[in-house]
């Protein structure tokens, strides 16, 4: 019988700085054959919170323009925010840009100066799913021509990867004992296990809104929330006994 050697590196609890570069290394030694396993098992449940992405791009003739310009839209679209129940604390900027821009003559090649253009977005989180088809048209109608998702989520989802990780855990167990059976053996004795997580969801998808001066929804846009999964993927290792 092949003998194997597996081997794990182990560092001691202690602060970053204080960790030696040279880890002490522990070896586990099996006699017997060893089967290695990843299982992946997925928990569905009903998001609590959804992150939506919204934002303003102006264009100006010099770049101070363009920024001061996005800067005013940007205080309004964030004042809405507040004025829909949504905190300080879950409005952050995510992204600010300022580029030139060009015109481009596709029949002589050239390109024409056109003035500049600023981009400001903020990701919001949104907690009462409920309305977030109303947020989504407060939002444009605030001066929003830029919306992305919702992305819907788990604010907390470690009971979701728990139960997760119990059940891929379990399965890994079973399926290395039929292993065993089908190779002879009677058990399985445990080495080594990793994990790595998953969040599973429906993407966002980035779109221009666009609101003509004057009009108004007769109805919120429709938002469902569906299910969202948090999946944990394991590897693990027994050897056979």
């Amino acid at each position: 019988m092949n003998r194997n050697i597996l081997s794990i590196v182990a560092l001691a609890a202690a602060p970053l700085a204080a960790v030696s570069a040279n880890a002490a290394e522990v070896q586990i030694q099996a006699q017997n054959p060893v089967v290695e396993l990843t299982v992946n098992e997925i928990v569905r449940s009903t998001p609590d919170v959804a992150q939506i992405g919204a934002g303003v791009t102006t264009r100006a003739a010099t770049a101070r323009q363009a920024v001061e310009q996005n800067a005013e839209a940007m205080d309004r679209l964030i004042a809405r925010m507040k004025t829909l129940g949504i905190d300080r604390k879950d409005i952050q900027t995510s992204n600010f840009n300022l580029n030139p821009n060009y015109n481009y003559n596709r029949e002589t090649g050239e390109q024409t100066f056109a003035g500049y253009n600023v981009n400001n977005n903020v990701n919001v989180k949104l907690r009462d799913l409920k309305r977030a088809g109303e947020v989504l048209d407060a939002l444009v109608q605030a001066g929003a021509n830029n919306i992305y998702g919702p992305n819907f989520m788990l604010e907390d989802d470690m009971e979701a990867k728990a139960t997760a990780r119990g059940n891929a855990f379990k399965r890994g167990r079973q399926m290395a004992e039929e292993y065993a059976r089908m190779a002879g053996f009677s058990g399985v004795r445990l080495l080594e296990v990793s994990e790595s997580f998953q969040s599973y969801g429906p993407m966002p998808v980035a779109e221009n809104a666009v609101l003509v001066s004057g009009s108004k929804a007769s109805a919120d846009t429709p938002i469902e929330p569906g299910e969202v999964g948090t999946g944990v993927t394991i590897t693990v290792k027994y050897e056979m006994q």
